[in-house]
């Protein structure tokens, strides 16, 4: 049985292109790039290459770009330095919806005496600038808000946030949690007003274990990790070169494959969204009325279990998710659905499909065919289900 993945927003295979720039620097070309001999030499050369093919993509400088293990990493980063950047400063303002990288880190900083106010979403996962304009003060270190959600693809109005932030904030720094929007949305950095922004290779079709923070040229910086003085001293460890170079050749890629993203990509995501509303009665789209990345569709499905339904899924060659892969295994509903107010008996039934460039409009027709006998058959075995069987 060949598998169908619909699941690239938990992570996505490697681009064969990358994984052949990548492969010589496991065996072959394994100098440590902080050498001073030709064969460090070397690696530093592609280490610098892989730096621009990175900065490309987000319109940035080389200089801007720092390397990291990974999007939890970057989040993690952003925020520490901006609390050591501004001491004085005890205010932290993000979202309901973020990413558990961004949310337990915050909820944590409560525990050490910071005042964090978490921004709420409307039922389509969309943001009130007027409550973050209430929010900003001259205590406020950082505001750290998501591009895209990771479960419902609903991006936010980033330029506007920052903007916010720039005139309310008195200096304060603006981060964006970006995982889920490089590669699939335009970014322009110099025309932007995003501080830190936050990037994961494995979003990508570059391998896990490697991420990047974008770094505004002038934008003061404490490091997470002390130690050597690789990254410029703002984030020390011997650099991981197989990942960054890995992660270059998949930014050069993503940057290729843009359009494709947002139009064929897009139209598979459309039309399994349509065919399925039509195919599904007491269905529903999280944050359908919202700007969504071109490729998630988080779907709900009243009175069955969306566990229940992954697992038939599976059983067909289906992979499909019940949104953030770091927070499966759990029965409680997502704190995405939540904060959004979705009704209890959608929530428990929401699963989350997203495409990449490598899917095809087969796979499309597939779980046209296979899903709503799928709904059919748990709602056939659910008190509740049956009532809109009949």
């Amino acid at each position: 049985m060949r598998e169908i993945y619909f699941d690239n927003n938990a992570t996505t295979k490697v681009d064969e292109a990358v994984f052949e720039e990548m492969r010589p620097y496991f065996c072959e070309l394994y100098g440590n790039p902080s050498s001073m001999h030709f064969f460090g030499g070397q690696v530093q050369k592609k280490v610098d290459e892989a730096r621009g093919r990175v900065a490309r993509l987000l319109g940035a400088e080389p200089s801007e770009i720092v390397f990291t293990a990974c999007g939890t990493e970057s989040d993690n980063a952003a925020i520490r330095s901006a609390l050591e950047v501004f001491p004085e400063r005890r205010h932290i303002i993000t979202t309901r919806v973020e990413h558990p990288a961004v949310l337990t880190q915050c909820r944590n900083l409560v525990k050490k005496g910071y005042r964090v106010t978490e921004l709420n979403v409307d039922g389509e996962g969309r943001l009130d600038l007027n409550e973050l304009r209430s929010a900003v003060d001259e205590d406020t270190a950082i505001v750290s808000v998501m591009y895209a959600n990771n479960e419902t693809g609903v991006v936010f109005p980033i330029e506007e946030i920052g903007a916010i932030v720039k005139e309310k904030g008195k200096g304060a720094l603006f981060h964006t949690d970006a995982v889920q929007a490089v590669g699939k949305i335009p970014l322009d950095m110099p025309t932007s007003t995003i501080d830190l922004l936050s990037l994961s290779g494995h979003k990508l079709h570059a391998p896990k274990g490697i991420g990047a923070l974008y770094l505004r040229k002038g934008v003061p910086f404490r490091p997470l990790l002390v130690g050597g003085h690789q990254e410029k001293n703002r984030r020390a460890g011997t650099e991981n070169t197989a990942g960054i170079i890995a992660l270059g050749k998949a930014c050069e890629l993503a940057h290729q494959h843009m359009d494709d993203e947002n139009t064929r990509v897009k139209g598979m995501r459309d039309r399994l969204e349509k065919e399925l509303l039509a195919l599904i009665p007491a269905a529903r789209i999280n944050g359908g009325e919202a700007v969504r990345l071109p490729n998630t569709l988080s779907i709900a499905f009243e009175y069955v279990e969306g566990e229940a339904i992954l697992l038939l899924l599976s059983e067909k060659g289906i992979c499909a998710s019940s949104g953030s892969a770091c927070t499966s295994g759990s029965l409680e509903p997502s704190h995405v659905l939540r904060a959004m107010g979705v009704p209890f008996t959608c929530a428990h039934g929401s699963i989350r499909f997203s495409l990449s460039r490598f899917n095809t409009d087969h796979e499309i027709d597939t779980v046209i065919a296979e899903l709503p006998p799928i709904i059919r058959r748990l709602r056939d075995i659910s008190p509740f289900g049956r009532e809109l069987l009949k």
